[in-house]
Parts: C-alpha cells; structure tokens; sequence
C-alpha cells in the first residue's frame, strides 16, 4: 500500500468517526415544512418620518422578538433578510391569525391631554385651522364620545414595564398597569397635574390613553389630587373593560414597544405537522430505496469495485448529513429532496473514474489493475472538477437569487456536491486502490469489474455508429423538439404558482371525503366564487384564490367544514403581489447569470465555440423542460425554479464530460478531422453519461413514486431534464459545436497545458511511488 492511498485512509477514518459523532449527539434543526409551524415574511413600510433602512428594520426586528418571546412560542426564529424585510418562524403555530395580529400592530402608544369633548351623536364643533394647533386629533373614547386631543406628551417608549392583572375588590375588572421610566414618569405626573387644575367631572380633567389612533382608555384624574401637584410618577393602570385575553394581549403590545415603522406580511406560509411527517417518512423512503437501487445498480456494473463505490456511497450520506447538521442548516422538504438528488450525482465521479480505468485496461492489457486506476483517477480529475463546479454554480444562484426553501436546496446541494467529490476522490479511491494491490482481485478480472469492457461499450464497439456525418440533421431535431414546447408554453400557457403570482394557496384534510364540484360550490355560495378549487393528495382540497387575509381564510375554512366536517388546514401560502412579482423577476435573473456564468466558465475551460454550443444545449433543456410542464398543465413555482437550475447543471455536466474528451483526443491528434474525434470522443462517453444516468433516475423514480405531491414535480422536472440533457449533451452541442468550428475555421487545439495534461497525466502529490 502507497503512503499516497495510506494518508486516504487515515483522512477517510478521521471524517467519518467526527461524522459518526455528529450523528449522534447533534440533533437536526428542521424547518417548518417538516414539523409544521407558521413562516411570515414582514416588510417594513416607507412613512413620511421614518424610513425603512437598515437601522429601523433592526428595531423593528427586537420589538417582535420581544413580542413573540411573550407569546410562548417553542424555538421561534427571526432574521432579517435585506434592507426591509424580516422572516418570522413560528413552530407548531397553525393558526397565525392571533399571531398576526399582535406581531403586525404597531402598537403606537401615546398620551394625551383632552381640550374638549362632544357627545355621541352630536357632530363635533368646527374649529379653524389655528385652533386645532399641530399634532392636535379628534377621536372617539370606549363611550363614542368625541374627544378633542392635544398634541402627545408621552409615547410608549417611556413606558419600563406593562402587566395584566385582575382588579376585584376596586370592581375594575381585568386592567393593565404601566411603570414608567424616570424622565417620563416626570411627564406623566406633569400630564395629570395640568389636568387636575379643572373641576371634577369637566372633560379636560381626563388623560387619553391612544394606541393606533384609538383611545383605549381615558380616565379621569381623581378628585384627591390637586392642581399641578399631579400623579406619582411610579407608573398608572389602563381601564376599559377589558376580557383577560384583551387585557393580556395590550400588555404584551405595549411592554413589547412600538414598532419603528408599520410592517405588512408579504408572504405567509402554514404546514400542519402531520404533512411534515408523511414528508419526512416519504423522503427517507425514497432515500433507501434509491440509495439501495442505486448501490445495487453500480455493484452489478462494475462488481467489487462497484461494491466499494457502494459502501463511499453509504459514506457520503453520512458525511454530508453530519455536515448540515454541524453547520445548523435548517433541513426543509426541498432541501431533503436536494439531499436525496445528490445520492445520484455521489455515483457520477466513481462512473467517470471507473470508465477511465476501463480504457486503460481495454487499451493495454498487459498494465497492471492498480496502474490503471491511478490512470483512471488522473485523467478522470478534470471532468470530475469542471462539472462539479458547474453545480456548485448552479447552487450558489439558487442561495444568492432564490427565497425561503429555494436556499435550502441550493444550501444542500452545495454540501452533497463537496461530500459527493470527497466520497469519490478520497474514500472511494482508498478502498479500491487497497482491493487492486491485492492479488486475487487483480488475477480475477470478473471479480474486480474494471478489467473487462461494460455491455454498452462492448454493444458500442460492434456497432461502431457513424454519428455526426451530417451534423445539421441533429440540430434540425432538437430544432423540432423546442418548437413543440414553446408551442405548447403559447397555447396551454404557464401555470405560475402562488409563489410568483401573488395569492393564497391552501390545502385542507376533510373527515369526509369532499368532491372538487361539491366544495367549488360550496365556496362559491359562502362568497369565494373566484377561488380555484382542485384535488391535492391523498383527496385533500387545494383551494387557490388572490387577495384573502387570515380573517378570509377562517371563514373559507368554516365554510368547506360544513360539507367535509373536521377540516384540518395542512397546508398554507400566502404571498403578496409586490413579493411575487420580485421572486418572478428573481427567477428570470437566476437563469439568465445561469446562462451567463455558465458561458463564462465553459469558454475560460474550452473553446468559445465548445462553450456557445453547451450553453445552447442548456437553453433547449430549458425550453423543452418549461413547455413540457406548460403541455402538461403542472404549476410552474419556487421547487421548479430548484428543479430546473439543477436541470442546467446536469445538463452541463453532460457537455463537460464529453468536451473535456474532444479537447483531450483533439490536442493529441491534431491533423485528424474534428468530427472523427468528436464521434470517438462520444462513444467513448457513452458508458459513463448512460450509467451515471440510471443512478439519478433510480432516486428521481422513488421520489416521483414515494415523495407525494409535494415532491411530483420536482422529480417530474428531473426526470425530462436528465432525458433532454442526455440528449442535448450528444446531439445538440456536439453538432453546433462542429457547425460553428466549420464556419469559422478555427485551428485545432495547440499543444499547451490542456494537451500536455491530456497526454501525461498529472501526477498525484501524495504519491511518491514506494510501494510495498
């Protein structure tokens, strides 16, 4: 064993025992999706005195968390995200309207000297402009009375503290005493003392207690204090005939302070618990049964050393697993899916690996199995790099330009791709470079499934298919498939969800089963007629309409009980307009920097023309992707948005592999034809893309098949990307790339780095050829 494959080892061990460790004394923090809660964005409005900036949002910021604090809410989550807005998770909170409505007021709390009063049903005198005096307001009392209000002489910052407390023997009922801060304790013994110099019962002897413009309370100074001399200054009480809810309710608004700006909730979503846990049993499901078909799958292609890919397979999900729960990155239902989706693209490296390794067998068969695995890493490294990075991309915009579970996934996909390179480059190496110096391994070539050429490259050497004789003709055909989506995107239309139009999107479990005419019906008479109502799973209701507060949605749900008795809400998103038209601009964004990103790389990497072709072959997996859910009527959302970034990535990894073996075959032979490389450079890839393929598709079936409706169309969108990208890798960019070399007649490669890498592979730094 080299000192090379010794220090792997020892890496590898060290990993996973810290790992292991993780595992299992850290407990994963999941998001709402999986243990059912309420998520709020708020957005801090503009006003005319204060402006939503960062500062402002920051206080605004601690005023709920004070707020939500005092409710009692288990583990609540609140972080700011840009300039103005602000996400609030509130765990196993299902019904966000009490929620809403004390983490929403602004509680502006203030006091009041009254100049006059009219009587209910009496208009109130008109007085000219330079009476009222600034700041001056008429509003009306908990009686009706109409009260003439001068200018606030205290706010509710001045307030220390605010308590509930129940007042029996004074007959007051549930009241709310305050204590105040020294200076403004000093105000409000100046406020009632200007008061008390009017006579007992005169109307300018009470103090205005507002809150929001609304005058809660307005007492009158007691008879027993005297002009000037006013109430201590320790603090007062609030009376107004208030319930033990109310009561409890104002206290926690006014000890909480006022918000620096009024704030609107933008978006809103609910998840009952019971869809987070048929999420969760779904996911790791389709994980095992993936992950399993999978292992098998690679075991049956490439025997032992297949096997051995299996058990840094069973690493990998130990690794990464441990690494979002030690970063603390919160686990959602996309980013289950991400997790579950990275299984397959772990399998990709060991294929390109493997594949490599075969060729060198294949070509020399006198060169030893451990020679030709160290070949096969070597020349394998820089298709294994560039497409991996393409995915690292690919999720960094789903971190930077998507919103709410979209980062999740991008956050997860990222450590499966880095889990995925350090399970295949590093475990996965040690424990076949360990097999191949054993003898028996080495002597028995079925065993080690390296040594013999794969069914498809066998199948692909009989057959020896003359592609790319008339390049053209392939373009032709994806020329047809992409006019058959963006036909199908202008008849049929895309179905944008809730998350880019704006709306709310809510889904019911009913005790009796509801029929979709029965409920439209239904609704319609209770005054929804506008609500889309369809089927969601497991005979669920979905129930889409626009503009429907939390007060709305009770009603609509109140409503549906009366046909489908216990109507329990599992579902719930509230998103609005001006939101959904930013995540709809986000989204065109994040494909064009894709476009962009990627077109900068592969042009850095390879040839402009290899890069302008790939990028092409990405736009017609789009379209094709794009009309196929238009065709089908699936709606178009954030989880599509993850989907077909991830669709962008594999279907550059598809071109890589192949254009890394046409620059590396091209700068070796460069007076032979370019389609004649291209054609080898493409069956020499075909093993690799069909194989890596199957992996993917054994974990998008099972989480097509297993993952519900939440996770259809995600594994929907995958499923069509993988199939079109295939097929794009081969005969989309593969021929524009020859159309555009033939047209402008660019020279081949010239021997530099990339063809000197080609033909002498770089050499491992952590080995240093002892053996023993």
């Amino acid at each position: 064993m080299t000192r090379a494959t010794t220090v792997r080892a020892v890496l590898a061990a060290a990993v996973l025992l810290v790992s292991v460790f993780i595992t299992l004394t850290m407990s994963p923090r999941l998001g709402l999706d999986l243990q059912g809660g309420t998520r709020m964005v708020l957005q801090a409005e503009d006003s005319a005195t204060v402006e939503a900036n960062r500062e402002t949002t920051d206080r605004t910021l601690e005023v709920l968390r004070q707020r939500i604090d005092s409710l009692g809410v288990a583990e609540p989550v609140l972080t700011r995200s840009g300039e103005d807005r602000i996400i609030v998770e509130l765990p196993d909170v299902q019904d966000p309207r009490q929620a809403a409505a004390v983490i929403g007021r602004t509680a502006q709390l203030s006091f009041h000297a009254v100049q006059g009063a009219t009587p209910p049903g009496t208009e109130p005198e008109s007085k000219p402009e330079s009476e009222t005096g600034s700041g001056r307001l008429t509003l009306p009392d908990e009686q009706g009375t109409q009260l003439d209000l001068g200018p606030a002489r205290l706010s509710g910052a001045g307030v220390k503290d605010a308590t509930a407390s129940f007042e029996a023997q004074q007959a007051a009922g549930w009241t709310v005493k305050l204590d105040f801060h020294k200076d403004a304790g000093k105000d409000w013994t100046r406020l009632t003392g200007e008061a008390a110099c009017h006579p007992a019962g005169d109307e300018r002897r009470r103090v205005a207690i507002v809150l929001d413009e609304k005058v809660i309370s307005s007492p009158q100074v007691d008879p027993s204090v005297g002009c000037q001399a006013g109430l201590p200054s320790g603090g007062t009480q609030i009376t107004g005939s208030f319930t033990a809810k109310e009561a409890r309710d104002l206290a926690l608004l006014i000890k909480g302070g006022a918000l620096p700006v009024p704030v609107e909730i933008v978006e809103q979503r609910t998840v009952g618990p019971t869809l987070g846990a048929a999420a969760i049993d779904a996911s790791a499901q389709a994980a095992l049964i993936g992950a399993a078909a999978t292992a098998l799958f690679i075991t049956f292609v490439y025997r032992l050393f297949g096997a051995l890919a299996a058990v840094a397979l069973a690493a990998y999900g130990v690794i990464s697993y441990a690494a979002l729960v030690g970063l603390g990155v919160t686990l959602t239902l996309p980013g289950l899916a991400g997790f579950v989706l990275a299984i397959g693209m772990a399998v990709d490296a060991n294929v390109l690996v493997f594949e490599r390794a075969r060729e060198e067998c294949q070509d020399r068969p006198t060169r030893s199995l451990r020679s030709a695995l160290t070949t096969g890493f070597q020349k394998a490294f820089s298709a294994v790099a560039d497409s991996n990075i393409t995915t690292l991309l690919a999720a960094g915009l789903l971190f930077f330009l998507g919103s709410g579970p979209v980062k999740g996934f991008g956050v997860t996909l990222a450590i499966g791709v880095v889990a995925s390179m350090f399970s295949a480059l590093v475990i996965a190496r040690a424990l076949t470079e360990i097999a191949a110096g054993s003898r028996f391994v080495s002597d028995y070539r079925g065993v080690n499934g390296i040594a013999r050429p794969g069914s498809v490259r066998t199948w692909l050497t009989r057959k020896d298919p003359q592609l790319f004789r008339k390049p053209v003709r392939c373009l032709v055909v994806s020329t047809v498939l992409v006019a058959v989506a963006v036909a199908g995107i202008v008849v049929r239309g895309i179905d944008l969800g809730v998350e880019f139009t704006g709306g709310r999107l809510v889904e019911y479990s009913t005790s009796r089963p509801v029929d979709v005419e029965t409920a439209r019906s239904t609704l319609a008479d209770a005054g929804f007629g506008d609500a889309e109502v369809t089927t969601a799973g497991d005979g669920d209701i979905s129930v889409r309409t626009g503009k429907l507060d939390n007060d709305g949605e009770h009603a609509l749900r109140e409503a549906l009980a009366t046909e489908g008795g216990e109507t329990t809400k599992v579902r719930d998103e509230l998103i609005g307009p001006s939101l959904g038209d930013e995540l709809r601009r986000n989204a065109l964004i994040a494909l064009g920097v894709a476009v962009f990103v990627q077109l900068a790389y592969l042009a850095m990497r390879f040839r402009w023309t290899f890069a302008v072709a790939s990028v092409v072959g990405m736009v017609h997996d789009v379209v094709i992707v794009v009309g196929a859910f238009a065709w089908l009527g699936r709606p178009v959302d954030g989880i599509f948005l993850a989907a077909l970034l991830t669709v962008i990535g594999y279907s550059v990894n598809d071109s890589v592999v192949v254009f890394d073996r046409v620059r590396e075959l091209w700068a070796g032979n460069r007076k032979t034809p370019l389609a004649t490389i291209a054609r080898r450079a493409v069956l020499q890839t075909v093993p690799r893309t069909v194989n890596t393929g199957m992996g993917a598709l054994f974990i998008l079936v099972a989480l097509a098949v297993l993952g519900g409706d939440s996770l259809a169309d995600f594994a929907l969108a995958l499923l069509i990307g993988i199939v079109v990208g295939t097929w794009s890798s081969v005969f989309t960019a593969v021929p524009g790339a020859l159309v555009l070399e033939r047209r402008t007649g660019a020279p081949p490669p010239v021997p530099g780095k990339a063809s000197r890498r080609a033909r002498a592979p770089r050499r491992d730094p952590l080995d240093n050829g002892a053996r023993v």
